[in-house]
């Protein structure tokens, strides 16, 4: 019998509590028939993972994060590959790249692509990418040196931060893209009209996430006793909009009772902490760090409201669609968003959510007023956003769209 076929998958890092769609994608490719190895830019650096890593199969190696690491394999790579078909493409595509961005991590990345086809398993077919920045780098460079092909996923921060120039290049010479939502698409496909960009939602395991058995107190924050349970998870960085968040919760009147949730890790914990003691609000704010998947589940069933404040930031990184935002609606949880990139494209305000301007505290504060003293408001955006889940999210699609263009593509190689 004829072996399915292997597919490389290049990752910034593995595992991490924050990429589960990831993970979600690497285990639905494994139960539709492919062989998959897992090659990772960096070691992991959260302390725990998910069970769903659990799960895959799929051997994982980690290339060298810095080539002064390791550098006799990186010789070794070199001198295997310096005889390969591709290897001068390979390098007139680093000479192109190093004219428009001269940096150590050009270099870095060439490295790396020199050690992902030095060890190559026997049999790989393709080579596929997680996010449209340094892991398709790498990627690029090693289908250029070892003749095959190579695709890529683009998600958020990827697009929006990447040059211009630097993404075209990387969809000019990939057999196509993935990219989990509209917004995204239409950035790609304005910098390459040829190239082949797909719009694949992650969607969501619901197996994993199944509706909640019970229905939630009707708490309208009158009652101090019975203060409103606010939840927001995410890494603590600036487009999260944290800052902005407690801002808000800060401008309530006195009378609105509520408690605020955060669930993740993330460099500016520390400065959300202070700014919290500052505006008098630690005693009602608890920040729980990293959390695994059943941790954040549990979080989702206790709260009454969740609440995400993305923002753009000055270098351009930005939300596309947070899972979170999916996640908190499985569980009939009624949301808070902003009208950022490709939030409204699950968020439709006032049907299943309501939506702000990105940085408008006054009008994030005014939304949060309206959700907490509103239970009946709360249960019926949550009831809404739950049936979207259901009826347009569910994972399955995407990860069937993701293997059809697979087997396409290998049929026509």
């Amino acid at each position: 019998m004829t072996q399915p076929p292997l597919l490389i998958v290049l990752v910034k890092g593995y595992p991490r509590l924050s990429e589960t769609f990831i993970a979600q994608e690497l285990l639905g490719l494994e139960r539709r028939g492919f062989r998959l190895r897992i090659v990772s830019l960096r070691h992991p650096t959260d302390r725990t993972h998910h069970p769903i890593h659990d799960e895959i199969r799929a051997t994982v190696s980690y290339l060298p994060e810095y080539l002064w690491h390791e550098p006799g394999r990186v010789l070794r790579s070199f001198w295997t590959c310096v005889g390969r078909p591709g290897f001068g493409r390979a390098v007139g595509l680093l000479l192109r790249d190093l004219a428009r961005d001269p940096t150590p991590n050009r270099l870095r990345r060439f490295g790396q692509a020199l050690v992902t086809v030095a060890e190559m398993p026997d049999g790989a077919n393709w080579i596929h990418a997680h996010f449209a920045h340094t892991p398709a780098s790498v990627a690029r460079y090693a289908a250029a040196m070892d003749g095959r092909p190579f695709t890529f996923s683009a998600h958020a921060k990827d697009i929006w931060t990447s040059p211009g120039w630097d993404l075209s290049r990387k969809l000019a010479d990939a057999d196509w893209a993935v990219v989990c939502t509209e917004a995204g698409q239409a950035r790609l496909s304005a910098l390459a009209p040829r190239a082949r960009v797909h719009l694949s939602y992650h969607g969501l395991d619901l197996d994993r996430f199944p509706s909640p058995a019970s229905l939630r107190p009707l708490r309208d924050g009158r009652d101090p006793a019975a203060p409103v349970r606010l939840l927001s998870i995410g890494r603590a960085v600036p487009k999260k909009g944290f800052d902005l968040l407690l801002d808000a919760l800060a401008g309530l009147p006195a009378g609105v009772h509520w408690r605020l949730v955060h669930v993740g890790g993330g460099g500016e914990l520390p400065q959300l902490r202070a700014q919290a003691d500052r505006l008098g609000l630690a005693g009602r704010v608890e920040w729980r760090g990293p959390a695994s998947q059943a941790q954040v589940l549990e979080a989702y069933r206790a709260a009454d409201l969740f609440v995400l404040a993305s923002r753009r930031t000055a270098d351009g990184d930005r939300d596309g669609l947070p899972n979170v935002i999916v996640e908190a609606a499985s569980q009939g949880l009624a949301c808070l968003g902003t009208t950022l990139s490709g939030i409204p494209e699950f968020i439709r305000d006032e049907q299943t959510g309501l939506l702000v301007p990105p940085d408008d505290v006054v009008a994030l504060r005014d939304a949060l007023e309206r959700l907490i003293g509103a239970p009946c408001l709360r249960a019926r955006l949550g009831e809404a956003a739950m049936h979207r889940v259901k009826q347009d999210f569910r994972h399955d699609r995407g990860i069937d769209q993701l293997a059809a263009l697979f087997r396409e593509s290998w049929s026509a190689s």
